[in-house]
C-alpha cells in the first residue's frame, strides 16, 4: 500500500458517515448559522486550504475548483493536464479512497467552523462520470423490475451513489428504499404498486 493510500484511509470508522444522512440532514442537524452564500463560500475555502496542503505532502499536482451546488460546497481536484493519471490514486478502486478523502475534508472543515457540513468532493471527474453510469444502471434496474412485478436490490454502494439510483428510479416513476447497514448499505428498487409502508406490515 502505498504513502498516499495509507494516509487517506485512516480515518476512524466513527468518523466517516457515509449515509444517506449526510445528504439530506434532519432539521435538528441543520448548520447553527445557516447555510448562506457567503457560509458555503467560507466552507469551500477551507477545504481548498486542507487539500492543497494535502496535495503537497502527497507530491501531486492539481488545481482546485470550488461552487455551490444544490445548497452544498463543492470542491473539486482537477488535473492541471488533461489525461493526467495521478490523481486516480486519489480515488482508488471503487472510489474508496475519495469517500476517505471527503470524509477528512469534511472533518477539516467543520473543526474550524464549529458545525457539519454537507460538502461534497470530486476528483479528476470521478463522481461526475459515476454519476452518469449509474443513472444508466438505475434505468435498466427500472426496466426489469417493471417487466417481472419483482423487486430487485443492488449491490452495496456508498450515500451518494445511493442518492443518485434513488432520484434515478424516482424519476422514472418507481419507488425505492435502502436496506441494511454500513458499509453494506444497498438500494432496493420497488415495482409501483409497492409501497414501503404497506411492505413493513
Amino acid at each position: 500500500m502505498n504513502d498516499t493510500t495509507e494516509a487517506l484511509e485512516a480515518t476512524p470508522a466513527d468518523e466517516t458517515e457515509a449515509t444517506e444522512a449526510t445528504d439530506a440532514p434532519s432539521a435538528d442537524e441543520a448548520p447553527k448559522r445557516g447555510t448562506s452564500k457567503s457560509r458555503l463560500e467560507e466552507e469551500g475555502d477551507i477545504a481548498a486550504d486542507y487539500l492543497e496542503e494535502l496535495l503537497d505532502i502527497v507530491d501531486l499536482d492539481g488545481d482546485i475548483d470550488i461552487d455551490i451546488e444544490n445548497g452544498r460546497a463543492s470542491v473539486a481536484i482537477v488535473a492541471d493536464e488533461p489525461g493526467t493519471p495521478a490523481l486516480s490514486r486519489l480515488v482508488g478502486p471503487d472510489g474508496e479512497v475519495l469517500e476517505a478523502l471527503q470524509e477528512l475534508t469534511r472533518l477539516a472543515v467543520q473543526a474550524q467552523t464549529g458545525d457539519r457540513t454537507r460538502l461534497m468532493l470530486d476528483v479528476a471527474g470521478h463522481r461526475l462520470t459515476k454519476r452518469g453510469a449509474l443513472v444508466r444502471l438505475a434505468g435498466e434496474v427500472v426496466a426489469r423490475v417493471r417487466t417481472s412485478g419483482a423487486a430487485e436490490r443492488l449491490d452495496p454502494m456508498p450515500a451518494f451513489e445511493r442518492k443518485v439510483v434513488h432520484d434515478a428510479v424516482a424519476t422514472a416513476g418507481l419507488l425505492s428504499e435502502s436496506e441494511g447497514e454500513e458499509p453494506h448499505r444497498r438500494v432496493v428498487v420497488l415495482p409501483a404498486a409497492l409501497d414501503p409502508q404497506e411492505s413493513s406490515d
